[in-house]
């Protein structure tokens, strides 16, 4: 199981290819959307802070406009969080979920 490594840091998986990262990253991204949905704005910036490594290994492996995007979305989800806007964080990481999404077709 992917987790923290108590420091902070998420670990990937070691093997793990482009539709894992992807895979992996979708379900911190809805992790983020329940959060906001919840008005957590904390939350939804620790999930989409989670799903980024993912993005970012499955950029390096196959790079697309859909992963650059959901890049993007995450970011944007942070930022809002971090003005305590949980409901347009959680919109955000919405919109990462349906570029991901995408991205696996």
């Amino acid at each position: 199981m992917i987790g923290t490594g108590g420091k902070g840091k998420v670990e990937t998986p070691a093997q793990g290819g482009t539709e894992a990262h992807v895979e992996e990253a979708i379900k911190h991204a809805k992790a983020a959307v329940d959060s906001g949905k919840k008005g957590d704005a904390e939350g939804v910036a620790k999930h989409a802070g989670a799903a980024k490594p993912h993005v970012e290994a499955a950029i390096q492996q196959n790079p697309n406009e859909h992963l650059t995007a959901a890049m993007k979305s995450l970011d944007s989800a942070i930022e809002h969080s971090r003005m305590g806007h949980a409901d347009m964080a959680g919109q955000a990481a919405e919109e990462a979920v349906s570029h991901l999404k995408k991205a696996k077709e």
